[in-house]
This record gives C-alpha cells, structure tokens and sequence, in this order.
C-alpha cells in the first residue's frame, strides 16, 4: 500500500497566495504563481521536495494570470495582467519578454506540440503566433496578429495527422530491419512503399472567445470562424479517434462538432452537462474519451464520449470524508489511471482505475476509492506531474508536493513495524503482545526492526529508537545517504559505491566491505538470523556471515548474470537462516519482473528456478511423487509472478513468496485488486524444490510480511480516519488470521528526545498471522513439538514415509496426530491419515475413510476424511475440485447448508434435483417452516401425498390448499376424505372439480341418483364409470341399458354374455365384432350350434383367424364370396392342403393369378410355373422372387433349385423379360444363358458390367461381338471395351479382324494412312499369337496383311517424302499404281489425287488433267472433289478451260474436310495406348 509524503514548498517570504501552479511535462520542477495585494505577483520554481530554484525568482508589481512550460524544453512562458509575457528558462532564470504586442490582460499562452509556436491571447481580443527555435528561445517578432475584439477563452492545437515516425524507422534501418530500409530508399531501389512523412506537429489551431465562437488559424497564420455556440466557451478538446471537436461552455452545455480538412465543423451533438453552472468549474479531459468536472459539488461527473454513458463519483465517510464535503478540482493521472480530486475540507480523494478482464459492462465498478491523503485548507488546485509519483496540490495559503511512497514495513525476532503515515510507525511486539506507535520528525522511507531497537531512515538520515520495555528512547541519529539499511544486533549496515559501510548506532563507520568494480555497486541489503546477503547493480550477489565480531565473507561474489538469461537488474535478494540458500527476484531486460523466483545454493555454488508461469520447478526437479496430486497443484500455481519473498526466521528449508497473475504483476507493483497466492515451498540440496502449501490471500490483508513457524505474518489493509485514527479495512476477513490484541496504553516520559507515545486505544492492528497449515491449533507447542511437526511435513512432501514416522514416534498428543490428520488432507495422503487416525483412536472416520475407498477420485475420497476432521471448506473445495457434485450436494444437505445444496442441484446435479427439494421439503417441515416447505413439496412433486399429510393437523390451511392448487389428484384425495366424513355433498363437487367420474357415479349410484349417474356417464365416456353403471343396470335386470353401458365401457364379453343369456342376436355380431378373437370364437360357435346367420359364423371364424374352420364351413355352406375374403389373408404360413384347396376352387373359377400365389405359397413352384405357362400369365419380379428357393433352404435339393431357376428364366425369356432372365440365370450359375439374354435385351452398359464381372472367355467374346455391332466408329469407350474383351477373351484372330476393320474405316472416312498403317500392325501382331487356325489358313492371311502393311507403307512414305523430294515421291506413288490388288490397300483415287494435287502445285495442268481422265475412266461414278481439293480443281479448270463436274460424293467430302476431329483424337488415343499394350 502506498502513502503520499507530502512537502510543503519553501516559498520566499514575499509570496503571497498561491493562485496558480503548473508541472513541466517531462521534468520534476513545478512553478507556481503567487498573487499579493501589497507587493503584486511573483513566480517561483520549485523542485519535487519543494526546494526553492532561487535564481527563476520573478517579482512584478501586478498579478501573473497564465503559466505555460514549453512542451519539452524547461521554458516557461508568463502571462501578466497588464500583458506583459515573458520567457524564464529552468535553472539560469535569464528572462525574455516578448515584444510588447497586447495591452490588455494575458488570458491564454499556448505551445504546439513540440514547442515551435507560441500563441498568446489577451483579454481585448488580440491574438498573435510567435516562432520559437530548437531550445524555446524566441525568433523574432510575431509571426502572425489577429484581433477578434472578445476576451479569448480557450486555446486547443489540433494534432498532426499521423504519418511515420522518422526517428524510429531510422533506428530501425540501422539496427538491420530490411522494410524500414526499403521505406528511405524506395525510390533508388524500386520496392517498397514511399516514406509518408507528415509534419512533425499540428500547427493549426483552434481558438474560443467570450461570445461563443470558436476560430481556425492553420498554418500560414490565417484565421476563418468555424463554429458559433451560446455563452462563454470554458473549454475546448480534440477527440483524435473521431476527429471530433468538444465544446464545454461556462453554462455546461457540451457540443460536438466534425472536423473537415480545412478546419470546417458540423455539428455532431449537443448536450446539458449536469452540474452547478455559474460557480468555478475545473475540467479534465484525458486521451481515453473521458470528460471529468468538478463543480463544488459532492460527487464528480464523469461522461465517456466513446462509449456514450455517464456517471457519477462520490466520497464515502466510512474512508474518512466528511458528511457534506465538496469536490472542488480534479487532476487525471493516464500512466497510473488515478483521479485525484482537492475537497474544502483538505483532503485529496484518489480513485484508481480497476482493469477487469472480460468486459466494463457497468462503468461504475471501474472505480475504487483508494485511502485519502489530509492536507490543511480548500484544495482548489490539483495537477499530477511528469513523474508517476508527483501531485501538487494548491491551497489558499500553500502548495504542497505529494510523493508517492510505498508503506514500509519489517519484521524479524518477534517484532513487526508497519508504516501508518510519512512520519508515523505502528510496532507490534509479539512477544509480549504489545504495541506501541512511533512518531518521527522525519519522512521515514526505510524500517529495520530487532528485538530491542528500531531504525528509520529518509535517505539522508539515520534514527535509531531503543525499546526498553513500553518505552521507546532515542539512541542516536547520523546522516547517511544510504537508500537502503540491514541491522543486525548492534550493527547497521548501509550502502555506498562499491562499499557496505557497518556502522554503530551512532554512525561510526567500523568496518568496510568492499566490492569490486566488476561486482559493482550495492543496492540491495537483507539479514535472516546472522547472515547478510548483498545484491549489486551488475546483478552479483555475496553472502556475509555475521556471527562473529567482524562480518566475514560466507562466499565469493557470485554473478548472476551468467546463469540467468535476459537478466535486466536484481528486484529482491533473501537468505534463509544458515545462510546456505538465496532467493533471488529480477527483472528482465525488457523491464519486466521475472515469472521465476531464483535459488543459489552457496555450498554447490548452483541456480535453480521455479518457474509460476509453468507452475513447476525445471525438468529434473519433482515436486513429489504423486503426479494425480502435482497436476491440479501445478494448474493452481501457473500463469503467475513472484511478488514478494522471505525465508522462515529460524528453519532454513522454508521458504514463502507471494504471487500473482501474470498481466497483473506488472502494473506497478499494484497486488491490491487481484488474487494474490501464497505459496511455501522446501528448497534443499538433495531433494531440490518441493511444494509444501499454497492458499489465497485474504482480501482484508496488505501483503506478506514475514515467515516465523508456526506463524505467517501479513500487514493489514487500513482506511484512513480523521484525527490521525486508522481502522482496518472491511472486507472478508479470513477465519484462520488472528490480530494481535493491543495493550493498553503506555505512557512516555517527556524529557525523552522525541514525543514518542504508545497509540491511543484506536490504535490499528497493522498484523496480522495466520498459522501454518501444518500448526492449526498447534500455535502454543513447544519447540520440539514444532520440529517434529516440521520434519514430519518435509519427510511427508518428499514421500519418506518411514522418516516421516520416526519424526514423530515420541509424540503422544492427540492433538497433535489430529493436526497432521489435517496435514495429510492438505497433502493427500491417505495411507499417512489412516496411521493418523488409528492414534487418535477415531474409530469412525476411520471407518468413513475405508467404506470412501470405493471412490474413483482420490480428490473425493480425501473429501470424506476433511469431513471427518471438521474441515468443510478443504472438503468442499476437493468435491468440486473432481466435479463430484452429487457429493458436494449430499455434503451440503449433511451440514445444514441447504441453499448451497439447492443451488449444487438445480446447477450441476439435476439428476438428484427432486431429491434434494424433497430432503430440504423435509428439513423445513422438521424445524416448522411449513410454507416453505409447500414450495419445495411442490418442486420436488411429492405435494400431492406430502402437503395433505404436513397438513391434516390443520383442516382450514388444507382446504385453502386444495382450493389454490387446483391439482386433480389433490382435489381427488380432499374429496375422498369429505366422503370418509360422510360430507357426500362437498364430495361430489371435488370429485368433479378432479373429474373422477367414477367416484362420481359410485356415488350419486349409492345415493339411488342412477338417472344422473347414466347422464354422466354418457357425457364423459368414462369407461370405469360406464362399467359400474354396467353393474348396477345388470343387478336391476336392465338388460339393454346393462348392455349400452358394457359396451362404453369395452367390456364386450360381459355384453356377449348377456346377449347369449338373453337371445340379442342382433347386437351380438357387432359386438363379437368389436371384441377379442376368443369372443368372436365364442359367438361363431353360437351361431353355429343354432343353426343360423352361417355367414356371420364364417365371418367370426375367419376374423378370430380359425381359416381351416371359416374353410370348412364356407365350402359346406357354399359361401363363394367369403371364401374369396379369406384366401386374401392366407400366405405361406398357413396350412399347404388348405392353400392347395383354394387354389383348386381359384383354377376351376379361373381365377388363376389368385391361384398363382396360392400355389406359390403352398410351395407348388413347378405347378405354379407350368399354370402361368398355360394360361400366359406374366411372370412379375416379386413373383419370381417369391418362387425363388435360398440356397441354404431344406426342402429342395441345389440341382432342383437351379432347375427350378432355369424354367422361371426359360418362362422369362418367352415372355421377353430378359432381365429378369439374366437375374435368373445368374443365379443358377449358366452365366452363359445369362449373357444370351441380357444381349436379347440390347442394354450395353450392363451388358459390358456383366461382361466384365463374370470373366469367362466366352462371355468376354460375346459381348465383343455385341459391341461390334454398335456405332463403334464414333465412342472411343466401345472400341475400348472391344478391344479389351477380346484381349481378355484370347480371340486375336477376331481381334486381329477388328483391327483390319478399324484400318479400314481410317481410310475410308479420314484419308489417314498413318493410323490406318498402326492399325494393320496391330492386327498383324495379333494374327501372329493367334491358335486354333490351321497353319496353311493362317499364312495365308498373314501373307495377305503383309502385303496390305506393305503398300500402305509405300503410300505413307510417298506422302511423307514428299516434302523433301517431291520427284521421287511422285515415282513412289506411280509405281503403285503399277501394282494391280492396289485397290485392297490404297485406294486409287488417293494415289491418283495425290498426283494431280502434285501436277497443280508444278503448275502441269495438262499432265494433271490427263491422270484425272485416267482417274475418271478407273471410277466413272467418282466424285473427283473427294481426292482433288477444290482449290487444285478450280486452277485445273481455269488453266485447261473445261468445266469439271461434280458427283454425288462432294457432300461427303466437305463433311470429311470439317468434322469428326474430337472422334479421330479419341480414336487415336484408344490405338496408341493399345499399342503400348
């Protein structure tokens, strides 16, 4: 926690009244305007203490009005009355004044934003622009002059629009970052973007005057109006994320304007601000959008223009304020997100900003009012400073320097000293349960405490305070300027450069203890028992041993640095007790702290770490052996940052630090808000880092102050009171902390050298312990009781169980063995808990323990011991921990706490949810809280027999419940009791009121109102009720109203019954009818025995299902058509000689697809067939299928069946189903026939399927020859397959045939020789494999291709030598026109054409149009344009000056010339990759 040391400013005694006071932004110097109304006004400079800068003294004889420092040099400019403005540079105090440019009052001075303008103002309306260079001096006279005749009110630059931040790229190009150079040498190396470089700041301004208006000046000095508002503008701000104007005038009205490029504005919004108008207003705006006023009012309001909400801010007497105390300034601080704001009464009010992490819904909780700060006099001035530490805060007769401090605070040999106030100790001797109150003459910024002195410090002076007793005496005092202090016994310890001085009490220096330069300077001192351990700003560290008459090196300087990476600085160093282990805080190079708190062993001169971020220590370091137990322990720790640190005073092994989360950590060493864990851990050399606790700290708690088995040690949060008294903070409290009580007070002799008192009874209770877990309810043992328990609990961590025992073999208290019961809940140990239990002689947890072990989670079954041993909240905790919440709801309802238990249920367990209503139902009926109980009756939905039995006592509160509810079963219930009563009036109106007509008509039938009975029950077809009057007719011998009823009621065989007894023939069939098949049996057999309505029989036989019986009695009968009806229900499961009979009776009344599936059912397939056969009846799928036989079927033989399936395909087949043929076939293994058929069908696709999935080599030939017979020529899939087939079908002699053919077709179709050649090799390679032929046919035809192969080849080889050699290309092609069986090969005309194409091209017409009239004379019926080109016959014509004709083939030739291109490619692909086959 933090106090503010407040320095009062060393003013000159000329001053006056401070009127005015103003922080440079980037140094400590505050400069305040003073105003006399003897001597006039001067200004002064001050330094953070209040140090007075003598030489920037300025007096005038008028008052100073405006303060402005220059925005980074330490220039001020001052505004006079008279206007007068003047420069005074920080520390040489040499004045400027500004040529003389206004006359009247100075009312604004303004800089830019990096400090090259300066605006001045005055109260006539003169406005004028000054240029200033690099170090704020003036340059010349003014740039520009503007008068607007109204006093100007408000000045506001506008800021530059963003561009790039030079400076930054520039370090970014050196340091290698390849886009930023890219970005200064665009232009040269051709990439990147060009460098946008706006202006370094926003010269444009805007500038309010008294009437309202607000003015532009931009940057060449010339001015336009660009907004006009009613009243006095007070202030002016720039929303930069919106470009937005704010405008707040002297009456609050809010304005909002849009800003165009040329300083334009639109008005966006306006508002009335609430607040007191016509008093003294001071407004805030910060760069986050928030608009803070203070009006002399009781709160302060805040409106978040982004966000667009509002709220208000107001003191609370229970921190100190005052009832009616009012705000009158505000001061922002962004860096620290505090709020400051100056009452009347003196005090200062700081609201800290809370960050919650998910989202500020409600802005009102971002808020919390830290502890005031009291000065004297109204505050009417606060302003932060440039250091995050700084407020001035003005009064009407001084200005004071608040310095942010953070409280100190020390323990060590039973003796705690916190910090209460800059000057003020509370001390607190555990020893003896005293507590006494320091009051210093000084700023106190340090404490060490010993068992029998204090010793403050402010950083030029030492005090040291002896104890004797309750009496405090000054011993010595002596300046230092040590920012740090360690004592030990006699001895203070204190820094210089590169020395630790060991000082008496007094100051005198008796002994040095150097450091080297390397090691660098001490900044860092702590004691634990008589060791000292010293850190430096070169991060090494050194450990002192104490114990004798001169401090002795323990070890040599260890550097830190090189074992800890990123190393920036040391935060806190800390040795345990045998000065053997230093714990060590640091500081990244970043700047941030650390995650990790380091440990140096001086013997083994090694670091190691735990790491919070990970929550462990590093790999090879266990925290135990049990790893269920070190996982949830390791999630609880991760994601956090050491904080602060100590070791125990006296056990070496024991170490505590307190941590938080890791976002938090950071901002400012602030741990108040967030969730603070207090962890301990065992740190040795054998066993390494080993966790031994870890809890939260309580929110009522400060921070951890000290470790001391048993005890931990906490400052305690206060709130500061009036009248110097300090009280706790509010707030939870943990149960387990305990405040040490304060004696009574003491008193002080005053001839001491300080007024040093004991506290008055108000004194606070500054500490507080809390016992270790291990030493609950142990807080008193003796020492050897407190080592024991201590070694019991390391031995415990590490897993050494026998150790662990031997430790504590001696021990006889049960006390004690139930502590370390306590202890094994902590650890989970329930081996350890067992042996615990069995010294206590707790037989029943014990028993718990062992029926627990069916458990599942370890978590739950040590949930049960904690429960044993009283620990609720440690059981409560494991329940949820392991998610047993069906345990932790059992655990509620065990121990009273019912509406956590309803809450558990109705959130986590809604499987027991009833359940637990009615055990909490239960519980409030048990202590009497009946209508509570209803409610959770009626949840749990047991009211229906729980209320009225909970209410049976009480007729009048049970009738009113019946009458609320309005529940049928209640009112059922309620209406029973009434008739139990013999009340049949009120009875009968529940019983209807629940609709229980039975109970209605049993009544009014005992009441003798049988008329009414029958009414109601008519009415409401109840069945129950109709049954009862059923009865009661039929007792009365109403046999027709007995026979109405039973039937509404469905009782049909006591309605049969009395048909039969009483002769009603004509409602029995409709109710035999209506009734089940023993009751249709029963009437049938009536009917039967007497003779009469056969047909009714037959219809009752058939529908009970007796076939046989119905049969039977319809053929003796002669009931045609009720035999049709009942072979419509007969199938397969009916009887073969009955299904045999009707199909009989269908064949002779020719109903023969009736009798079809009657023979089929009787499993007469062969008949079946043969009748189809006769009678061409056609033969369905689902017929077929029903008269096919599964092969795993009995009753036929395989050879049978598959006969049967040929005939049913051999039927199929005539009827021309061929593929139901197929399917039959198939089935009957002759996929021969099978094929036959399917090629009958002409289905290709399925064909080339079953071709393809029955591979045989017949099948494989047969559908080749299908396909062959298909448009082959024009889809390259069915050549394909054809190709395919017959390869798989080793037919290469058909093969070889097809290939001829497709050879033929390439020379017929497309002239294409080449692949007709390819084509007719193929074939020839296949006729060459070819078996079966005989030896003399197959030469033959072999000789026979290769004669076609070796004409087409000369041809081919004419055609393409023709390009080289055209001669011997046309002697080629003559020489096979010589060849008499040319014809079988090439055809004529295209070796004839390529002559005359030849002769046209040589321009030989006449030889030309002679082998065309060889030509025609060959082929007279030629069309000569199939094998000439046209163009070749059009130049033939003109040159020989014939006419040509033209035949009937020129169609044909002009379609060969423009189509079928995709079918040739395809063709050809088929070929080739045949042939790479």
């Amino acid at each position: 926690m933090a106090v503010y040391f407040d320095h009062r400013i060393e003013a000159p005694e000329s001053s006056g009244a401070p009127s005015q006071v103003a922080w440079h932004s980037t140094q400590p110097v505050l400069a305040v305007a003073s105003n006399s109304p003897t001597t006039g006004g001067n200004i002064d400079l001050y330094l953070q203490q209040g140090e007075c800068v003598s030489s920037c003294h300025v007096d005038r004889p008028f008052q100073p009005t405006v303060l402005a420092w220059h925005p980074t040099k330490p220039v001020l400019a001052l505004g006079w009355e008279t206007g007068e403005v003047l420069l005074l540079p920080h520390p040489s105090g040499e004045q400027t004044s500004l040529p003389t440019t206004h006359t009247a009052c100075i009312t604004l001075l303004e800089w830019s934003s990096s400090g090259s303008r300066l605006v001045t103002g005055d109260q006539m309306g003169v406005l004028a622009v000054w240029k200033m260079d690099a170090r704020g001096r003036l340059q010349g006279g003014h740039f520009v002059k503007h008068e607007y005749s109204k006093p100007l009110t408000y000045c506001i630059f506008r800021p530059a629009p963003p561009g790039e931040d030079v400076a930054m790229m520039a370090r970014a190009a050196v340091s290698g970052d390849e886009s930023a150079l890219d970005m200064f040498t665009w232009r040269k190396a051709g990439k990147g973007v060009p460098l946008k470089m706006g202006p370094q700041e926003g010269l444009l301004f805007y500038v309010s005057t008294a009437d309202g208006k607000v003015h532009c000046v931009d940057e060449r000095g010339r001015s336009s109006s660009v907004l006009s508002v009613e009243g006095s503008i007070q202030k002016l701000f720039y929303l930069e994320r919106r470009d937005v104007l704010g405008v707040v005038t002297e009456t609050l009205m809010l304005s909002q304007y849009t800003l165009g490029p040329e300083g334009g504005a639109q008005e966006l919004m306006k508002v009335k601000l609430s607040g007191k108008s016509g008093q003294t207003t001071d407004i805030v705006w910060t760069d986050n959008g928030l608009l803070i006023t203070a009006t002399g009012e009781q709160t302060i309001r805040l409106w978040d223009l982004e966000r667009d909400d509002n709220y208000v801010l107001s003191l609370d007497e229970r921190l100190g304020f005052e009832k009616g105390e009012l705000l009158n300034c505000v001061s922002y601080c962004p860096g620290k997100e505090i709020l400051a704001a100056g009452t009347n009464r003196g005090r200062i009010a700081l609201w800290k900003m809370l960050v919650q992490p998910n989202a500020r819904n409600d802005s009102r909780t971002q808020w919390k009012l830290q502890t005031p700060t009291e000065l004297e006099g109204s505050i009417s001035q606060l302003q932060w400073g440039s250091s995050l530490s700084l407020l001035a805060a003005s009064s009407e007769s001084s200005v004071q320097i608040l310095c942010e401090h953070v409280m100190s605070a020390h323990f060590s040999q039973q003796v705690a000293a916190v910090q209460l106030t800059p000057s003020q100790l509370s001390l607190t001797l555990f020893s003896t349960t005293t507590q006494l109150t320091l009051r210093s003459d000084m700023h106190i910024r340090g404490v060490c405490v010993t068992k029998n002195a204090v010793t403050v410090w402010n950083g030029k002076q030492v005090t040291v305070h002896e104890m004797a007793g309750d009496v405090l005496r000054n011993t010595g005092s002596f300046q230092c300027e040590s920012q740090v202090l360690a004592v030990h016994d006699e001895n203070i310890y204190s820094v210089e450069p590169n020395r630790v001085q060991v000082r008496t009490p007094q100051g005198t220096v008796k002994q040095l203890l150097a450091f080297s330069e390397a090691e660098g300077n001490p900044v860092l001192l702590s004691v634990c028992q008589a060791y000292l351990v010293v850190g430096t700003d070169t991060a090494h560290i050194k450990v002192f041993d104490l114990t004798r008459r001169e401090a002795k090196a323990h070890c040599s300087a260890k550097n830190l640095g090189e074992q800890i990476p990123n190393l920036g600085a040391l935060r806190s160093v800390k040795c345990n007790a045998n000065g053997n282990q230093v714990s060590i805080l640091v500081t990244q190079v970043n700047g941030r702290p650390d995650n990790k708190v380091y440990f140096y062993d001086v013997e083994m001169d090694t670091v190691t770490y735990f790491d919070f971020f990970t929550g462990r220590p590093p790999s090879g370091i266990s925290l135990a052996e049990d790893m269920e137990r070190h996982h949830s322990q390791a999630s609880e720790l991760s994601g956090r940052c050491p904080v602060t640190h100590c070791w125990d005073e006296s056990e070496p092994r024991l170490f505590v630090c307190e941590t938080a989360p890791v976002n938090s950590s950071s901002r400012h060493d602030d741990t108040d808000e967030v969730d603070v864990l207090v962890v301990t851990l065992f740190c040795t050399q054998e066993h390494g880092l080993l966790l031994q606790d870890s809890f939260p700290r309580s929110a009522s708690l400060q921070a951890l102050l000290a470790l001391d088995v048993p005890y931990y040690y906490f400052t305690c949060k206060l709130l500061f009171r009036r009248g110097a008294v300090f009280l706790p903070e509010p707030g939870e409290r943990d149960p387990e902390v305990q405040e040490v009580p304060s004696s009574p007070p003491s008193s002080t002799s005053p001839a001491q050298a300080q007024a040093l008192t004991p506290p008055a009874p108000q004194a606070p209770h500054m500490v507080s312990r809390r016992a270790l877990r291990d030493f609950v309810g142990l807080e008193g043992c003796e020492k050897a009781t407190r080592d024991a328990m201590l070694s019991f609990s390391f031995y415990l961590t590490i897993g050494d169980m026998d150790e662990a025992f031997k430790s504590i073999k001696l021990i006889k208290s049960e006390a004690v063995w139930e502590n370390m019961a306590r202890m094994c809940v902590k650890n989970r140990r329930l081996d350890v808990a067992r042996v615990c239990l069995g010294n206590m002689g707790n037989a029943r947890a014990a028993r718990a323990l062992r029926e627990a072990e069916s458990e599942p989670e370890l978590e739950a079954r040590v949930a049960v011991l904690a429960v044993q041993l009283g620990m609720l909240e440690d059981a409560e905790k494991l329940y949820k921990s392991c998610q047993r919440y069906d345990l932790l709801n059992k655990f509620y309802q065990a121990s009273g706490q019912w509406q956590q238990a309803v809450e558990t249920a109705e959130t986590q367990d809604r499987i027991h949810l009833r359940t637990t209503y009615y055990s909490y139902a239960k519980y409030l009926e048990a202590v009497g809280d009946k209508n509570t109980a209803l409610v959770y009756y009626e949840k749990s939905d047991t009211h229906r027999f729980e209320v009225p039995r909970m209410l049976l006592d009480d007729a009048q509160s049970l009738e009113i419940y019946v009458n609320k509810t309005k529940d049928k079963s209640i009112y059922k219930w309620w209406a029973q009791y009434l008739e139990s009563q013999s009340d049949m009036e009120s009875a009968l109106r529940y019983y209807e009121h629940a609709q229980d007509y039975l109970s209605l008509v049993r009544v009014h039938c005992y009441l003798g109102n049988i008329q009414k009975a029958s009414e109601i029950a008519n009415e409401t077809g109840n069945r129950a009720a109709s049954y009862h009057l059923a009865r009661q007719y039929e007792s009365q011998d109403e046999i027709k109203q007995s026979v109405h009823f039973y039937t509404r009621a469905q009782a049909y065989n006591n309605a049969i019954r009395l048909c039969k007894e009483n002769g009603v023939d004509d409602q029995l069939m409709n109710l035999a009818l209506l009734s089940n098949p023993e009751d249709m049996m029963e009437a049938a057999c009536y009917y039967e025995e007497k003779g009469t309505h056969m047909d009714r029989a037959v219809m009752l036989y058939h529908k009970a299902g007796h076939f046989s019986k119905a049969l039977e009695l319809a053929f003796a009968t002669q009931q045609f058509t009720a035999l049709q009806l009942i072979a419509e229900d007969l199938n397969e499961n009916s009887d073969p000689a009955l299904l045999a009979r009707c199909s009989d009776f269908f064949i002779k009344h020719a109903q023969y697809e009736k009798a079809v599936e009657l023979l089929v059912a009787a499993k007469k397939f062969h008949e079946a067939l043969q009748l189809c056969l006769d009678q061409s009846l056609t033969i369905t799928e689902d017929l077929a299928e029903s008269m096919t036989v599964s092969r795993d079927s009995k009753d036929m033989s395989e050879e049978a069946r598959k006969d049967l399936l040929e005939r049913i395909a051999d039927c199929c087949m005539r009827q021309g189903n061929y593929h139901l043929a197929t399917k039959k076939y198939t089935q009957a293994g002759n996929k021969i026939k099978a094929m036959r058929a399917l090629l009958k069908s002409g289905d290709t696709e399925k064909i080339v399927f079953f071709a393809g999935v029955s591979r045989q080599k017949e099948i494989y030939i047969m559908a080749a020859n299908y396909l062959q017979s298909l448009d082959w020529r024009k889809d390259p899939e069915i050549m394909k397959n054809i190709i395919g087939f017959y390869t798989k079908g080793r037919a290469l002699d058909l093969l070889a045939g097809f290939y001829e053919a497709c050879a033929q077709v390439e020379i017929d179709d497309y002239q294409n020789y080449e692949k007709a050649l390819g084509a007719l090799t193929e074939a020839c390679k296949c006729l060459s494999k070819a078996k079966g032929r005989s030896q003399e046919e197959q030469e033959s035809r072999m000789a026979e291709l290769q004669h076609k192969i070796n004409l087409v080849k000369r041809f081919v080889q004419a055609r393409r030598l023709y390009e080289e050699d055209a001669g011997e290309a046309v002697r080629l092609c003559e020489a096979l026109l010589e060849e008499g069986d040319l014809d079988a090969a090439v055809r004529i005309g295209d070796a004839y054409g390529f002559l005359v194409e030849h002769h046209c091209q040589k321009g030989n017409f006449q030889v030309a149009y002679r082998k065309l009239e060889e030509l025609q004379k060959m082929l007279p019926s030629l069309n000569i344009s199939y094998y000439v080109s046209q163009g070749s016959l059009e130049a033939l014509q003109r040159a020989v000056g014939l006419p040509l004709g033209r035949g009937a083939l020129a169609d044909r030739g002009d379609s060969r010339d423009s189509g079928g291109e995709e079918d040739e490619v395809e063709e050809d692909e088929t070929l080739e990759s045949h042939q790479g086959d």
